[in-house]
């Protein structure tokens, strides 16, 4: 009983690093027989340590023992540790918040690069009905009449690119040819 009295005492003791001068004068302080009842109190508390480390050991030897009677291994264990963990995580308002914040976020996002994908949609169609695209267009159907001969008018501007392209192809292989036989 003596013993859970000093440990709940309000005694200060030094800190480490506290003024060696401090300690040497509560040691002076202290009769020969106070001195000795207290390097008996530190020998029986360190012993008692001793004993609970002791204790400790081998109560999880004897846990480590079931964990494998029952099947239990380092890995399941950690898998439920973390299970458990993430489920305190999900259930925190911090968690709660940030994830409705975000999928606010999410969908404020969606909605702009809709918006965004309409404007570019019709600008693009501003731009196809503007009259420098239409004279554009006119001039490629122009060339590709000149350079294709005469086909039905009305391909859309894909084909005229591409009948355009092969001509010029045509056009310059026909004249290698031409070259070499010359």
């Amino acid at each position: 009983m003596h013993l859970v009295q000093g440990l709940l005492s309000s005694d200060t003791v030094p800190e480490v690093g506290e003024d060696a001068a401090a300690t040497v004068n509560m040691a002076e302080n202290l009769s020969e027989e106070e001195q000795e009842e207290l390097r008996k109190e530190l020998a029986k508390v360190e012993e008692e340590i001793q004993t609970l480390s002791q204790v400790l050991a081998a109560k999880e030897k004897h846990l480590a023992e079931i964990k494998r009677k029952l099947g239990i291994n380092s890995l399941q264990e950690l898998r439920q540790n973390i299970t458990k963990g993430w489920q305190d995580v999900t259930s925190t308002s911090a968690y709660k918040k940030t994830s409705e914040t975000l999928s606010q976020a999410g969908q404020k996002a969606s909605a702009a690069f809709s918006s965004v994908g309409s404007v570019i949609t019709k600008k693009l169609e501003d731009v196809k009905n503007s009259s420098t695209f239409k004279s554009f267009e006119e001039k490629v159907e122009n060339l590709k009449s000149k350079v294709g001969g005469a086909k039905p008018a009305g391909g859309d501007f894909g084909e005229v690119l591409n009948s355009a392209a092969n001509a010029s192809a045509t056009e310059t292989i026909t004249e290698q040819i031409q070259e070499e036989t010359q």
